[in-house]
């Protein structure tokens, strides 16, 4: 479900208690977000008021007639007390991001955020790998946009790395196509979060690991190690490698 933003609204005194204490009055409106940030709106510019970044308690009482606030992050205090109040409800709320395309489970919109693709309405989430793009096609077995993610070369895979792992494909094309330059093993591929690596077969004798670079193979180095091309520029897979 999604999660609610708090609306209220009235004739209210706003007194903020921190380095100094500042007090306004007039009719306002109160935002109260799903992490607890609270910010006080007037009838001027997009600038709030008053506000309190996700303040560690937020308490509202009210009677009906009028309503109070009191948000509070250690020694910082902001109150709002409405002698009459004219709106208070609870409205749902998602984040917001590049549409990019429809969740086949639900139909409900899907959103590109945060490094994330979002549903906004089951709010499924998938985390996309760094650099990645989402693309116009869809994945064949699930429905789900698919991302274009460059290791190597350009891999055009699922968003749902449980449909279509990005290790796996990088693996299938990678594995043990460069020898260790410290040893006589053979480079792997390797995964952790976030991460893919190639480390030698010989590990724990051999620690050499290399990450690899959001880019594609265009060249060999002259230490036999393979040149990436990055969107900062060419280099070696050994990012301490001096070889032309």
């Amino acid at each position: 479900m999604p999660e609610r933003l708090r609306v209220l609204a009235g004739d209210c005194r706003v007194t903020e208690r921190g380095d100094r204490t500042r007090t306004h009055r007039g009719r306002v409106v109160v935002l109260i977000k799903p992490d607890n940030t609270t910010l006080v709106h007037d009838a001027d510019g997009y600038q709030p008021v008053a506000w309190l970044t996700r303040p560690d308690s937020v308490v509202v009482e009210g009677d009906g007639a009028g309503f109070s606030v009191t948000a509070r992050t250690g020694e910082r205090r902001l109150r709002v007390v409405a002698e009459a109040a004219t709106a208070s409800r609870g409205l749902p709320v998602t984040e917001a991001g590049v549409p990019v395309g429809t969740c086949p489970e639900d139909g409900g919109s899907l959103v590109r955020s945060r490094g994330d693709v979002v549903c906004l309405d089951c709010e499924e989430r998938w985390g996309l790998p760094a650099g990645a793009s989402v693309t116009d096609t869809t994945c064949a077995d699930c429905g789900l946009p698919k991302v274009r993610v460059e290791r190597g070369e350009p891999f055009h895979l699922c968003v749902d790395p449980g449909c279509d792992p990005l290790v796996a494909a990088v693996r299938d094309r990678f594995d043990r196509v460069w020898s260790c330059p410290d040893c006589d093993g053979d480079l792997t591929v390797e995964s952790a979060p976030g991460r893919v690596f190639l480390g030698c077969e010989q590990y724990p004798d051999c620690e050499t690991t290399f990450s690899v670079p959001h880019g594609v193979v265009v060249d060999e180095c002259g230490c036999g190690l393979p040149v990436f091309e990055t969107a900062t520029g060419r280099r070696c897979l050994d990012g301490t490698c001096d070889g032309d």
